[in-house]
């Protein structure tokens, strides 16, 4: 079977908008997914029927707002297929569920201990893991890349040793679109007996994940990349790693007693997720997940293969133009530069024509230097978009490049 692009679309309200003039080619999809009607819907039926407070009112409307939260919980565990729902810690977003994971890892590490991550990190992941090494005297590891932005997998395996304490990594870059052999990479750490992390920002949206297979101890995501609600993200991590990780966050809800002089904290999930939830942001996010389960992983990937294909033919006919990460096993993602211009100029131009995409160091400065660029114009494509969107970003671009000359 093959998507229905046009009907995709049609669930799409904001893909109806026009942007200065223009029809809107929506092309940031790295950086936040738009939302169907099936989220947005769902949203507005919680704050018009169930507003509530979670596990604590003793009336109708927190009962059923509780059924759809834990609910909710559950979904998400399926879609990972996590070994049980209470694995599954709601947080803001991945930038959050990193942080708790490195603040427990930070009091456990010790000087020559020794923390891996990748020169592709989005800063999220390095300077979080940076900030852990410096509290507790570990050493962190650089684990570079070839020139077409692939992981270097034998300096993965030379820089593991027994004193690799925690390897982070991201599952694909959002600068470069590169797929990481992350259950392979698992298995090397976890056979040193390290912890291992995997930032599944830009991986969740692009193919069914089982974190079983992978092997990981903790996988972290955020609702808006998966067409679900801002302000909502996932730390999944293996029952029994969570069981007994220190708290970060403490407050009402994680207790299980308190003291005026002491407290202790309650059984997963509750112990890591202090305070109010997003309530409504887990319901959407558990939303966007249904939605997205009816349709066929394998045709998605094949249609956002088929527009990087189309993209990147046409980009390799453009004078000046040059691909930034050209690795074998990709997402729909294209970064690239125009010779003589800055990636904020053409992004600029683009945007006067209706075509949104993002331009900068994508939050990774070191892998910008790396690769000798001050930044990339980056385009990003998902389920909605058309060959007609490809079309119309080179129409958009060689507008732009005699714009530049």
């Amino acid at each position: 079977m093959t998507l229905n692009v046009a009907q995709i679309r049609e669930q799409f309200p904001i893909l109806a908008r026009q942007v200065n003039g223009q029809p809107l080619v929506y092309l940031d999809n790295a950086a936040t997914t738009q939302k169907p009607q099936a989220v947005i819907d769902a949203l507005v039926d919680y704050y018009t029927q169930c507003n509530s407070n979670v596990h604590r009112g003793a009336h109708y409307l927190s009962d059923e707002a509780t059924k759809r939260y834990e609910a909710a919980r559950k979904t998400v565990a399926h879609y990972i297929n996590a070994g049980r729902p209470e694995e599954v810690i709601w947080t803001s977003g991945t930038t959050e569920g990193i942080n708790l994971v490195a603040n427990g890892m930070a009091q456990r590490l010790k000087a020559g201990d020794e923390v891996m991550v990748t020169e592709m990190e989005h800063h999220a992941d390095l300077v979080t893991w940076q900030q852990a090494c410096k509290r507790s005297g570990a050493t962190l590891k650089i684990v570079p890349i070839h020139d077409n932005g692939e992981l270097n997998s034998d300096a993965f395996y030379d820089l593991l040793s027994d004193n690799t304490a925690f390897v982070a990594m991201p599952h694909i870059s959002n600068a470069l679109g590169t797929i990481n052999p992350i259950k392979e990479l698992t298995a090397a750490a976890k056979a040193r007996g390290a912890f291992v992390l995997i930032d599944g920002a830009q991986g969740v949206a692009h193919g069914a994940i089982n974190v079983q297979d992978i092997g990981c101890d903790f996988y972290v995501f955020s609702g808006h990349k998966l067409f679900g609600p801002t302000g909502i993200g996932v730390l999944w991590g293996r029952y029994d790693v969570l069981a007994d990780w220190p708290v970060w966050l403490v407050g009402g809800e994680m207790i299980a007693t308190v003291t005026y002089q002491d407290a202790t904290w309650g059984e997963l999930p509750n112990r890591l997720e202090a305070g109010t939830p997003n309530i409504a942001g887990a319901i959407g996010l558990a939303a966007a997940i249904t939605w997205l389960q009816g349709f066929n992983a394998d045709d998605i990937w094949a249609h956002e293969q088929a527009l990087l294909k189309r993209a990147t033919e046409l980009a390799e006919k453009t004078d000046g133009m040059r691909i930034i990460g050209t690795a074998s096993n990709k997402i729909g993602v294209l970064s690239f530069i125009i010779e003589g211009t800055h990636p904020a100029d053409i992004g600029f131009i683009l945007d006067k024509q209706g075509v949104a995409i993002r331009t900068g160091d994508h939050c990774a400065q070191p892998l910008m230097k790396r690769l000798g660029v001050p930044g990339t114009a980056r385009a990003s494509f998902t389920i909605y978009n058309t060959m007609d969107d490809v079309d119309a970003l080179f129409k958009a671009i060689n507008k732009a490049r005699m714009m530049l000359a």
